[in-house]
């Protein structure tokens, strides 16, 4: 009896400090009071992490540094903050989709006979970036700079293209978050829950490695298939929901986002593709995949709600 209410009362505390808390409830998406919340403040950062990233690549090779710069425990540190991150941003959205929907279902049945599964992914029109779910959006879109600091490693390491196409694929990740903000974008519950959930997994696959933990033979290429199967599926029939209810309904908040959402991961798509291409060739060319720091030939993700794939491979192979 003891037991249970000990459980009980740690169910109540991490539901009030991740779902119940005054500043989660009333949590407003504000160009004035929410940080990195303007449109100045997202071209300049992400251009000055253009800008810091290529420099510090040409000034490698300006250099002729081929080998990997020791880095001692910081990749093991982003890894461990990444997944701490993740798993708190997971925990939180979904305690907090579970409060709004016992909060506004009374509502639902009343006027628009929407179900929770429709809320998840088709936001009614107008509605706006405030409440539980918008700032665990904000906190994800947060932990999008923390994930940009990857790229600076990836670098340092020495990986053989990994600048210009980890710029690229990393800002589009800060855009699209941001988009999912800036027009209260339905879809977006399903695509962090989907992205949180993984990378939880990757990067505490990524500090078990790097802090010398034993993992199990071809443990990443069973994470690999996995998760790109489940996923895979998940979001095709979620995207294809989501289309169905934006015509049934007479359309899902922030449409137009999701537009430019679906160009950038279409284009991440391609340089996906064409990264794999290029080392199903080589491979049957008979050549290396080694980079000079003998980590194998790095493909970087390719779509935002898919990109799991290449983030386990990476896993796997980078350590």
């Amino acid at each position: 009896m003891m037991m249970g209410n000990v459980g009980d009362g740690w169910n109540r505390g991490i539901t009030y400090w991740l779902a119940e808390q005054p500043a989660i409830v009333g949590f407003r998406w504000s160009h004035v009071y929410s940080w990195g919340a303007t449109w100045s403040f997202l071209v300049a950062s992400l251009a000055a992490y253009a800008v810091l990233a290529l420099a510090l690549d040409l000034l490698l090779r300006l250099f002729r540094r081929r080998r990997p710069i020791p880095l001692g425990p910081l990749p093991a540190l982003h890894s461990l903050a990444m997944a701490l991150a993740s798993a708190a941003i997971f925990l939180g959205l979904l305690l907090s989709v579970a409060a709004e929907i016992r909060d506004t279902r009374w509502r639902w049945r009343g006027r628009s006979r929407t179900t929770a599964l429709e809320w998840l992914l088709c936001f009614p029109l107008g509605t706006r970036p405030s409440g539980r779910v918008f700032f665990w959006s904000y906190a994800f879109y947060l932990s999008r700079f923390l994930h940009l600091l990857r790229t600076f490693l990836m670098i340092l390491r020495r990986r053989r293209g990994a600048a210009l196409p980890g710029v690229f694929r990393h800002s589009a990740l800060v855009c699209m978050s941001f988009l999912w903000l800036e027009f209260s974008q339905s879809f977006q519950v399903v695509a962090i829950l989907s992205t949180t959930l993984v990378h939880a997994v990757v990067f505490g696959y990524r500090f078990w490695v790097g802090v010398g933990l034993p993992v199990a033979a071809r443990s990443g290429a069973v994470l690999v298939l996995a998760c790109q199967v489940a996923l895979t599926g998940c979001n095709a029939v979620c995207h294809l929901g989501f289309l169905l209810l934006h015509f049934a309904k007479g359309g899902c908040n922030g449409i137009g986002a999701w537009v430019v959402n679906s160009v950038l991961n279409a284009a991440l798509l391609l340089l996906f593709v064409d990264c794999y291409v290029k080392t199903v060739v080589r491979r049957k060319k008979g050549e290396s995949l080694e980079d000079d720091n003998g980590s194998s030939h790095h493909c970087g993700g390719h779509h935002h709600h898919h990109q799991n794939k290449a983030e386990f491979i990476e896993a796997k192979k980078e350590q």
